[in-house]
């Protein structure tokens, strides 16, 4: 296994790893709309937050040397599921058309930082990915 912590997860002194290597997958931390290396969650409403969630999502999957293409299992948590439409919008803009992981969606009663949406990802993680 491989432990995968980027140096702004280190510098705020997380009690988790970004990822994990393990076989041929990668498995994804949920990932909120924070601003880099703060625990300052992205201003806008939903969909902002959902753009700095998937751009940290990004982040971790280049640094993994892998992309969206990857991606072929999301778990969403939603503080308040009125925000799916929206979430919607910006969640599938990050993907090839007709190249959508699986998924799940529920309502969280409340996520860290007070944010509005959290995703973790499963990857897969073997020469020839996300072909």
């Amino acid at each position: 296994m491989d432990f995968l912590v980027s140096r702004g997860n280190r510098d705020l002194n997380l009690p988790f790893s970004d990822a994990v290597r393990v076989g041929g997958m990668l498995v994804l931390s949920g990932q909120l709309g924070n601003l880099p290396g703060r625990f300052e969650l992205a201003s806008g409403g939903i969909e902002a937050e959902t753009r700095q969630m998937m751009d940290n999502i990004a982040h971790v999957l280049n640094a993994a040397g892998r992309s969206f293409d990857d991606v072929f299992k999301c778990l969403v948590m939603l503080a308040d599921m009125d925000d799916w439409t929206a979430f919607n919008g910006v969640y599938t803009s990050y993907f090839r058309p007709g190249h959508l992981p699986a998924r799940s969606a529920f309502a969280a009663k409340a996520l860290a930082l007070g944010a509005r949406v959290e995703m973790e990802c499963w990857v897969w993680d073997e020469p020839g990915a996300g072909t």
